[in-house]
Order: structure tokens, then C-alpha cells, then sequence
């Protein structure tokens, strides 16, 4: 089974698993270089509903959140490599800077984020629970962050070694 999908082949799909009452979670991000701190979260996410959709924020998305030098992997291969974890049932990309149209067109069951950020900080926390949906924070993994591997792979290989 394919796992990354349209956002419109995907709104299909939710639909049917939603009419075989089944509940559906919602999560997105860069996830630039999939680390730990990526892992226990899903893990924890899929915990939430019993399909965990990924939304991934596309490689122009990722250059206008977080500078001109990221993404430092292209979105296809974050997809495919999101979409081999065994607790993700489906991946989507978007382009927007938000993931606030995604959300009101799949209208997911639990919107999840993670500690780092606060309630009323998340995209499409009042969305969700105009629904009957909710909005869950996972607690973060402190020091685990795509952020601190670069900060690491730069001193560890600073051009004057």
C-alpha cells in the first residue's frame, strides 16, 4: 500500500476509515533528519488514534520556515523515509506555511503537536475543536532536535580541522 498521498486521494481515504469508525490523528512537521526525538513522538502520536497521518511541510515550505539552507533532505525522500515507520499510516505534503488548510479539509479526530509548543500557539487548535476534535501536546525530548545534529555536524567538521 502506497502510505504518501494527495491531500485529495487522502481525504478520500480518511472518509472511508472514518464511515469503518475508525479515529484519525493529525500531525505535521519538517523532519528534516529523522532523529530520536522524531521516533518517540510519532510513537507516541499513533498512541492518540488508530491512523497517525503525517502532513510534511514541502521543501519551499521548509526554505520559508526555517532559512534558504534547509531542507538539507528533499521532501520525497522525508516522505518515504516518514512513510517506512511502521506507526505512520499516511504521509501528505504541503506547500503552505501552515498546516491550517490541510487540517479543515481532513477535519482529523486529535491534533497532535509537540511540548515545545504552547496550546495557544498551535495552528488549527480552535479548528479542531469547533468538530468535537482535540488537540493533544506531547511532551518534547529535550536536546534531541534536527537543529542540535547540525549544530554538532558543524563544530565536529568546522573548516579549520
Amino acid at each position: 500500500m502506497n502510505k504518501i498521498l494527495d491531500r485529495n486521494t487522502l481525504k478520500n481515504k480518511l472518509e472511508e476509515l472514518r464511515k469503518k469508525g475508525k479515529k484519525i490523528a493529525f500531525t505535521n512537521g519538517c523532519f528534516d533528519i529523522l532523529h530520536i526525538g522524531h521516533v518517540r513522538y510519532l510513537r507516541e502520536a499513533k498512541k492518540t488514534a488508530d491512523i497517525l497521518v503525517l502532513a510534511l511541510n514541502s521543501d519551499a515550505s521548509v526554505k520559508k520556515i526555517k532559512g534558504k539552507k534547509r531542507p538539507l533532505v528533499p521532501q520525497e525522500d522525508r516522505a518515504e523515509i516518514m512513510a517506512a515507520l511502521e506507526f505512520i499510516d499516511f504521509v501528505t505534503i504541503f506547500d503552505e506555511t501552515t498546516p491550517l488548510e490541510l487540517i479543515n479539509l481532513l477535519k482529523p479526530d486529535v491534533l497532535i503537536k509537540g511540548g515545545d509548543w504552547a496550546e495557544d500557539d498551535v495552528v488549527g487548535r480552535d479548528e479542531i475543536k469547533k468538530w468535537g476534535g482535540k488537540l493533544t501536546l506531547i511532551p518534547e525530548i529535550k536536546g534531541k532536535s534536527t537543529t542540535s545534529i547540525v549544530d554538532k555536524i558543524r563544530q565536529t567538521y568546522s573548516p579549520s580541522d
